[in-house]
């Protein structure tokens, strides 16, 4: 009886290993898991150092507004340009980029930071569809408001240099004298020569000629123009006789005429 009772103890004893050892195999590959993950942890490390100079490129890119050296551009309160270089100069401690803009006919040069160029309206030439447009405005009918020449004078000061190349060609259009037609004033000659210069100098540019030969055809455009009656010009020269005379007494008839 002792003997029959020994043996399944036995075999009890030896079926448990065997169940332990599925366990000891499912272990075993966790650690290559653990293996694979290690170069994943080490990729972001790259991109920083990469993607660093692209946000500084685009920061420069977008403060030049798309201008760079040797460019001809449109600066409104002086007309056309040539941008000779764009330098760095140190002011309180920070550094300034700047374009060093140089205008030929008046013998001068600027400097624009190049962060303001779209606060001080600065801008690139007129593409030719553009100075075809202004060209056509040319031959239009002038339109000369009855108001006092004062008055006037301002708002076509105002187009002059607003660097609209389409409103220039405007007040050349009105300011415009036929032979035929009464003699400009001084102030109203002054105007019509400072937009007939701005208009001529940014055609020249485009159209690759020289500013005699924009001139050419600008006053060939003018000519084309439909004639005013002889009313409308006597009219139109006796408010301008008017208006210089207001001039002289200065500018508080202008205020006063405009509160009435």
């Amino acid at each position: 009886m002792p003997n029959k009772t020994a043996k399944p103890a036995a075999k009890a004893t030896a079926v448990k290993p065997a169940a332990k050892a599925p366990a000891a195999k499912s272990a075993a590959p966790k650690a290559p898991v653990a293996a694979a993950k290690a170069p994943v942890a080490a990729k972001p490390a790259v991109k920083p150092a990469a993607a660093a100079p692209k946000v500084e490129e685009k920061k420069v890119v977008t403060q030049r507004q798309g201008f760079k050296a040797n460019e001809f551009v449109v600066y409104p309160a002086h007309g056309v340009g040539q941008i000779l270089a764009i330098e760095e100069q140190e002011i309180a401690g920070a550094k300034l980029e700047l374009f060093v803009i140089n205008f030929i006919k008046d013998k001068m040069t600027l400097r624009v930071p190049t962060a303001k160029v779209a606060n001080v309206g600065m801008r690139k030439l007129s593409e030719p569809a553009l100075v075809k447009k202004a060209l056509e405005t040319l031959k239009g009918r002038a339109r000369v408001k009855r108001t006092m020449w004062s008055r006037r004078a301002q708002e076509y000061e105002a187009k002059i240099n607003s660097g609209d190349i389409v409103a220039i060609a405007e007040v050349v259009r009105d300011l415009y004298r036929s032979e035929s037609q009464p003699e400009q004033s001084y102030s109203e000659r002054q105007l019509y020569e400072a937009a007939l210069d701005r208009l001529s100098r940014e055609i020249a540019v485009v159209q690759h000629s020289t500013e005699t030969e924009a001139v050419k055809e600008i006053e060939a455009q003018l000519a084309k123009s439909p004639r005013r009656n002889a009313k409308a010009e006597a009219a139109e020269g006796e408010a301008d006789a008017e208006g210089d005379a207001d001039d002289t007494d200065g500018d508080d008839t202008t205020v006063a005429d405009e509160a009435a």
